[in-house]
């Protein structure tokens, strides 16, 4: 079995990113439920959709398409979920999103910890080229924090997706192997600033 196939947890100081599990249901919808109701620019599993999802990603990943992390805080406590999506071994390119957080950690350290954990795991275990992340165009929280990553657009996909009436338009970013020393440079300062605070 290669690094692709497997199912890694990976810890830091913020954050323990472990493989999603089924049992996670019952905390993955408190955390979904914690004041995400204005959030339209991603889909958000609720009760009626989320053995659906479930059923979705356990599809993916077993086609080796998808690794679903479940986001725990410094507390162990359930914060949300992220994964791995459009895997492909044979061209090393990787996809970090389906990312959504409970509002109690969103712009803390927890995020670019996570962010810093995938890409090196990506970039240093897998031997990725490319690591993509895409967001909607009117998600301008999203598009400025992929961009302080050092992310950089690669273009725009119009009428990408139709979200609950809605018309996206995403925005797709990349980070290449050959930008991964900066952009690792770029993270741990960032993660060291917010330890000074």
């Amino acid at each position: 079995m290669s690094l692709w196939d497997a199912a890694p947890t990976l810890a830091g100081r913020h954050v323990t990113l472990r493989p999603l599990e089924r049992s996670d249901r019952t905390a993955l919808l408190a955390a979904f439920d914690a004041g995400l109701d204005d959030v339209f620019a991603t889909f958000i599993p609720r009760e009626a959709t989320i053995d659906g999802w479930y059923d979705r990603l356990d599809s993916e990943a077993a086609a080796g398409r998808v690794r679903a992390f479940t986001v725990l805080d410094a507390d162990g406590n359930v914060a949300g979920t992220t994964r791995f999506l459009r895997m492909n071994a044979a061209h090393r390119r990787v996809e970090i999103g389906g990312t959504v957080y409970d509002r109690r950690v969103q712009r803390t350290g927890l995020n670019t910890e996570a962010k810093r954990l995938l890409l090196a795991y990506a970039f240093d275990m897998l031997g990725a080229v490319c690591v993509q992340l895409r967001t909607d165009f009117l998600n301008h929280r999203s598009r400025a924090a992929i961009e302080r990553l050092g992310a950089r657009m690669d273009g725009i996909l119009r009428g990408h997706m139709l979200m609950d009436g809605h018309r996206r338009d995403t925005v797709v970013y990349s980070i290449l192997d050959t930008e991964w020393p900066g952009v690792r440079r770029n993270l741990d300062s960032m993660l060291a600033r917010g330890a000074e605070r």
